[in-house]
């Protein structure tokens, strides 16, 4: 792929922000599969708060390896995500490490690996590049995958804060209707009951503290009772 088409796949990739982190993971894998010499496959993994927030990998083959490594918390992959830096495993032939690892990735044909790591606000990007033939992936000689592990790394920071900033807007809207929805039960109650406004959200409260359950639900029963049609005056009466 000429340098042209790899910064516009780089680009594309650094615009997922809101496409979610599996849709991003797989872009990530994807490209580096293409890109980097004499890899033949990728695996992506995103820890957040040192819980597994997502991966995704170009075969099966590759997420059973990174899978068998997740549920015997040792292998490059964990290394590498523990350790914050780049991890090789030039020949599985002769990995003694992992000996676990390396048997099950020989089974896969994998006969060596390495494992670049990105450091995000609350956690790491692994990236992981696998060759069927030994020595030819190393940490100091991929710069096209230490770049787009690069990209992925803000790609995923950048996604870590358009999700705080729609948690935060999401907030700030149910907190608005909340309080809507007291101060109209207030409103109601101070009707009925001809009281002021601090003593209608005195009787929420008590409401509230009396069936444990929070203000605004008791709010949300008053107004659906009474400030509805059933409380509006009829023809006739």
């Amino acid at each position: 792929m000429p340098i042209e088409q790899l910064g516009h796949e780089a680009a594309e990739l650094l615009s997922l922000t809101n496409g979610g982190e599996a849709r991003s993971l797989n872009k990530l894998a994807e490209l580096a599969a293409w890109q980097v010499p004499s890899c033949s496959g990728a695996h992506a993994a995103v820890w957040l708060d040192r819980e597994l927030a997502g991966a995704a990998a170009t075969h099966p083959d590759l997420a059973e390896l990174a899978d068998l490594q997740l549920t015997a918390g040792s292998g490059p992959l964990m290394e590498a995500a523990r350790a914050g830096v780049a991890v090789s495993c030039p020949d599985t032939l002769e990995e003694t490490r992992w000996p676990d690892f390396a048997e099950a990735a020989l089974r896969r044909g994998v006969r060596c690996s390495v494992h670049l790591v990105r450091e995000l606000p609350r956690g790491a990007l692994v990236l992981s590049l696998f060759g069927v033939r030994p020595g030819v992936l190393d940490a100091e000689s991929v710069p096209v995958a230490d770049m787009l592990a690069a990209f992925g790394g803000a790609m995923l920071t950048n996604a870590t804060a358009y999700h705080q900033a729609q948690r935060t807007a999401s907030q700030l809207k149910d907190a608005v209707v909340a309080r809507s929805v007291v101060d109209q039960a207030k409103g109601i109650l101070m009707h009925a009951l001809g009281c002021d406004a601090a003593e209608a959200l005195k009787r929420l409260r008590q409401e509230s503290q009396r069936r444990h359950v929070k203000v605004t639900e008791v709010a949300t029963e008053v107004v659906a009772s009474y400030g509805g049609e059933d409380a509006r005056p009829r023809p006739g009466r």
